[in-house]
């Protein structure tokens, strides 16, 4: 069963530590938490926003991109950095309009491209090559995303994976559904992989943060 891995108590803590975020942002955080939306938050988002930063980002691809609050995250930095691209990609096409109306009202509108697709196929269907991934798609898909997710991010690229402690259904030894499968495949993967150099963040939900070589 799933299980709250962090006391709402610490989890609050580090959110109070995220700078405010403007108006827009906040009604985003404010309607998923109205409709249990599983966006990554303040303090996971703001680390997404750091690691763009730190890498001087300026193409970006989301495999999985919900109604645009991640996006946000990862425009701010790529705006910050000059400018270039970021991709948001979901199968919904209401969740692609609504990021659409959200993005653009936070003034990222010539930053963002949106594909209503299927998300490994999209990114597969792309000419760029992209300095960071950030990959939230069905769990049962991440070991299959990761060739793909291999071609496509350069050397000194970062690729970012929510969901990584999966609500404590990893430390189930009799949990043999096929997204805690594919959770725990892919972190056998990419942890064990010379290429990469990866660390698993114990932040929400867990993020695994991974430097390609």
């Amino acid at each position: 069963m799933p299980e709250q891995l962090f006391s709402p108590r610490l989890s609050g803590y580090l959110d109070s530590l995220i700078p405010s975020r403007p108006a827009e942002m906040q009604a985003m955080e404010a309607y998923a938490k109205e409709v249990g939306f599983p966006i990554i938050g303040p303090a996971a988002g703001h680390l997404c926003y750091q690691i763009t930063k730190m890498i001087n980002a300026k193409q970006v691809f989301e495999l999985g991109s919900g109604y645009g609050y991640s996006t946000a995250w990862f425009a701010k930095a790529v705006q910050e950095n000059g400018g270039g691209k970021v991709f948001h990609v979901v199968w919904d096409e209401q969740l692609s309009k609504k990021a659409q109306t959200h993005l653009t009202n936070l003034g990222y509108q010539d930053i963002i491209e949106y594909r209503v697709s299927e998300a490994v196929k999209a990114l597969e269907e792309t000419d760029e090559t992209f300095d960071l991934i950030f990959n939230d798609i069905d769990k049962e898909s991440y070991p299959s995303a990761f060739d793909v997710i291999d071609t496509k991010l350069r050397s000194g690229g970062v690729l970012i994976v929510d969901n990584m402690l999966w609500s404590g259904r990893i430390f189930d030894s009799n949990d043999y559904s096929a997204a805690t499968q594919g959770v725990k495949e892919f972190t056998d993967h990419i942890t064990s992989d010379q290429g990469w150099i990866s660390n698993l963040i114990p932040i929400r939900d867990g993020l695994m943060v991974a430097y390609k070589k």
